[in-house]
C-alpha cells in the first residue's frame, strides 16, 4: 500500500488561513507563521469588540437621551424614574430615535414622565 502524506491538506490549510490575513501590512499576509499569529490575535479582539460594541451604542444612546431631558428642563435620571413610575417601556434606543426623530412625541414622553413624578411626589 502505497504511503499518504498530508501536502494537499496542509497547503489547504495554509492558504486558507492567509487568505484571512489578506489585507494585512507586510510578511502578515504572506508569510503563514506571522499570518497565524496575526489572525489569531485579530479573531481574540473581533471576540471582545462585538461585546463593547454593545456597551458602545448603549451609552451613546444615554448621551443623545440625557440631552434631549436637559433641554426640557429634566434630568436623565429623574426622567428614567418618572418614566418606570408612568409604565412606559421604551428602550434607550428607541428614546433616543424619538427623541431625534419625533421632537413632539419626546415632548409628550417626557410630560408623562414629570406628571408621574409630580403624581408619586404627592402621594
Amino acid at each position: 500500500m502505497a504511503r499518504v502524506k498530508g501536502g494537499a491538506a496542509t497547503r489547504h490549510r495554509r492558504n486558507a488561513m492567509l487568505k484571512k490575513a489578506k489585507g494585512f501590512w507586510g510578511s502578515r499576509s504572506t508569510n503563514f507563521k506571522m499570518a497565524k499569529q496575526f489572525v489569531i490575535a485579530g479573531g481574540v479582539y473581533a471576540f471582545a469588540h462585538r461585546r463593547a460594541k454593545k456597551r458602545d451604542f448603549r451609552s451613546l444612546w444615554i448621551v443623545r437621551v440625557t440631552a434631549a431631558c436637559e433641554a426640557r428642563g429634566i434630568s436623565y435620571s429623574r426622567f428614567m424614574g418618572g418614566m418606570r413610575k408612568a409604565n412606559i417601556d421604551l428602550n434607550r434606543k428607541m428614546l433616543s430615535e424619538i427623541a431625534i426623530f419625533d421632537p413632539t412625541a419626546f415632548d409628550l414622553i417626557v410630560e408623562k414622565a414629570k406628571a408621574a413624578l409630580t403624581k408619586s411626589a404627592a402621594a
